[in-house]
């Protein structure tokens, strides 16, 4: 069949199927939240040895696509490639949504959540979590401002009309005025300069994320120095593999945006193989080195009580079926794509959840965790009823901002 049956679907099936999805999930997620705030952390089941469980997993992940999104936007902005720029925008608003998710998913772990600006005032700079502080910071401000000088002109003159759109544009364009092509150039020039500074940002900020795992020696599994480059790397592929779906959804991907879908998954594709390379490597220099802790956490990853996560869901799903969808003749099929990058989408997840909990569940001192009787030291972690129920509201939420900012923002004009 020339065209896949899935490919008569037109993209308003797709966008109702997308909001009803993220409208249910956001519903399950208030369950979560009610529980998160009524009981505090009494119903999550991380403790006093597995101290980290499902948010800071989906903190990372999110985190994660937030750069990617907006490596990727770097292409259009910075390096001026012709071919992505009908995803310029949508890169720059999916690094938000993905970011303001990361942020949510860390604030439900925190402690004492409201305290969380003590980070910024109270910073030790010694520590690498105040300088990743400063640099989100620094991101989300250049981010905002970056997706603002894109969309000025058309928030102006969509401030002309009268209906409920045109209240809305008017508060966006913050009192701007002037669309001369001289002020419109000016934007440019301002986005470019803003995307620049935001490549080195991002970088720093996401490979901060991985060093701030990698220089706890205390935990084998983590100490590494490839690990902030293995978070970049598959920041960028989890990242390039969200924007080929939801340009497939939001910008007709199966037929206006087909090339450009294609073009993402053979990105996504080198870029997968890249990553492959680097944590193959990862493994093989720990089993070569020997060293019981970092031996102990990857055996627990790869024959313990988390191999199906590795095996079935990060390798065989989040890998090996991307990888051949991707070489194969199906490459050239936006649906197959599409599908493609969605089993990279879910696989990455669990490549997260194989970073942060096995590298707890080794126990630092042997028998430490029977030592005690108490249901908060135990290494037996699997998320509760209510860490689940709040990821997946967290998830419908962003499902929701694409859904509120396809009726409220402009569109891409090579879409028209």
């Amino acid at each position: 069949m020339s065209r896949n049956i899935f490919e008569k679907y037109d993209s308003k099936s797709l966008k109702k199927i997308f909001w009803a999805v993220g409208g249910l999930c956001f519903i399950l997620g208030l369950y979560g939240w009610y529980d998160r705030f009524a009981y505090g952390h009494i119903h999550a089941h991380y403790g006093s040895v597995v101290t980290w469980g499902l948010w800071i997993a989906a903190y990372i992940y999110f985190i994660g696509l937030s750069a990617g999104s907006f490596l990727v936007s770097s292409l259009i902005y910075v390096f001026n490639i012709k071919a992505f720029e009908k995803i310029g925008r949508l890169a720059l608003f999916t690094a938000i949504v993905t970011l303001v998710l990361a942020l949510l998913s860390v604030w439900a772990d925190l402690g004492h959540e409201f305290r969380a600006w003590h980070v910024i005032v109270y910073a030790n700079f010694t520590s690498p979590m105040a300088w990743m502080i400063y640099l989100y910071s620094f991101y989300v401000l250049i981010i905002l401002l970056e997706f603002w000088l894109v969309n000025r002109k058309d928030f102006i003159v969509g401030a002309q009309t009268q209906d409920w759109k045109g209240k809305i544009y008017r508060i966006l364009a913050l009192k701007s005025k002037d669309i001369s092509d001289q002020s419109v150039e000016r934007d440019h020039r301002w986005v470019k300069i803003l995307a620049s500074i935001g490549v080195p940002v991002a970088i720093m900020f996401h490979g901060g994320v991985g060093a701030l795992f990698g220089v706890v020696a205390a935990r084998p599994h983590w100490h590494s120095g490839l690990f902030p480059i293995l978070f970049l790397l598959s920041a960028l592929v989890s990242g390039g593999a969200l924007l080929a779906m939801v340009s497939i959804i939001f910008q007709d991907g199966y037929n206006k945006n087909k090339d450009t879908v294609i073009l993402l998954g053979k990105m996504v594709l080198g870029m997968l193989i890249l990553d492959v390379i680097f944590q193959v490597s990862e493994f093989l220099v720990a089993f070569r080195g020997g060293i019981p802790g970092h031996i102990a956490g990857l055996q627990m990853v790869i024959s313990g009580k988390y191999w199906p996560v590795f095996w079935i869901w990060q390798v065989f799903l989040g890998t090996v079926v991307p990888i051949v969808i991707l070489s194969s003749k199906l490459k050239n099929s936006a649906f197959y794509v599409g599908l493609a990058c969605l089993f990279i989408f879910v696989g990455i997840f669990g490549l997260r959840l194989n970073i942060v909990i096995p590298g707890l569940a080794v126990e630092e001192i042997k028998g430490l965790a029977t030592a005690v009787t108490s249901q908060r030291a135990n290494v037996l972690y699997f998320p509760s009823l209510t860490e689940w129920m709040l990821t997946i509201g967290v998830s419908g939420l962003g499902m929701l901002m694409f859904g509120l900012g396809e009726i409220l923002l402009p569109k891409e004009k090579h879409q028209e």
